[in-house]
């Protein structure tokens, strides 16, 4: 579980699922109402929601594939009236409520604005939430920011991806705190130090998320600030990064990066 600091009307609780997947309820304190984010396992979802003793009123889908949005139609089934949300376009199972950039939805007292983030799906959508009470803010990545990396452009464009993760995401309030769509933190560091092997900040968040990982806790919550100091794909404007892929063009640069992310997990598994 994890609560964000001080006295937030918001609180996320992490609820493990898959073998590596992130789901999360967001739950306005005040209110005692909660949405849940990629419930592909929605039982969990569901006693995870009575544990806190909270109103499960919407789901927030951050894209159509099956791990993250396999679980909506059961959770429609065993939570009556409840607001499924997607993607416009993205094809999400059993919505009932597509969103575009900037659409609001409201959770309680919460705000969620919706970040169109179409690359890795056609649809994909991301959720930032301010709390409105001073307290640092969050954003539900899914597959669109990882810790120290991103997804896959599966079905968009480089431009999409840059436009995404720099101008977008990578513009949020550095304090937001980053909830990201999967566990793959350790991993994407490691390239990390190797695109950049003197970065001093990744080569102490590699030290700190493998003895998370180790003592069998989540490496989530990141911070905009730590992907940018960090993250490749948000760093393309950085010399170290142009240097590691010979490209100088911002969005040339992201898809070198992507490339050659994908060159090295190759290696990894040989």
């Amino acid at each position: 579980m994890a609560t964000i600091t001080g006295e937030s009307v918001m609180k996320v609780r992490i609820v493990p699922v898959l073998s590596d997947n992130y789901a999360y309820l967001l739950i306005d304190e005040k209110s005692k109402t909660a949405a849940c984010v990629d419930p592909v396992e929605p039982q969990k979802v569901v006693d995870a929601a009575n544990e806190e003793n909270v109103k499960l009123v919407a789901c927030l889908t951050t894209h159509s594939h099956w791990d993250h949005a396999g679980g909506n139609a059961q959770l429609a089934k065993m939570v009556k009236g409840i607001e499924i949300i997607g993607g416009y376009s993205d094809g999400t199972e059993a919505v009932t409520r597509e969103v575009k950039q900037g659409d609001v939805i409201t959770v309680g007292n919460l705000s969620v604005q919706t970040i169109y983030t179409p690359c890795h799906t056609p649809g994909h959508v991301c959720y930032f939430v301010d709390p409105g009470d001073g307290t640092p803010g969050a954003v539900f990545t899914g597959d669109t920011m990882f810790i120290g990396g991103c997804g896959n452009f599966n079905t968009g464009t480089p431009k999409q991806m840059y436009t995404a993760m720099v101008k977008k995401l990578g513009s949020l309030p550095r304090e937001t705190s980053v909830y990201v769509g999967h566990e793959y933190t350790v991993k994407n560091l490691k390239f990390g130090l190797y695109a950049e092997p003197k970065n001093a900040a990744i080569k102490k968040k590699i030290k700190w998320a493998e003895k998370r990982r180790s003592q069998g806790l989540p490496t989530v919550p990141s911070t905009i600030a730590d992907e940018l100091a960090t993250n490749p794909f948000v760093r393309v404007h950085e010399a170290t990064i142009q240097k590691f892929t010979g490209e100088t063009d911002l969005v040339e640069t992201i898809l070198a990066v992507r490339r050659m992310k994908d060159k090295w997990g190759r290696k990894q598994r040989l």
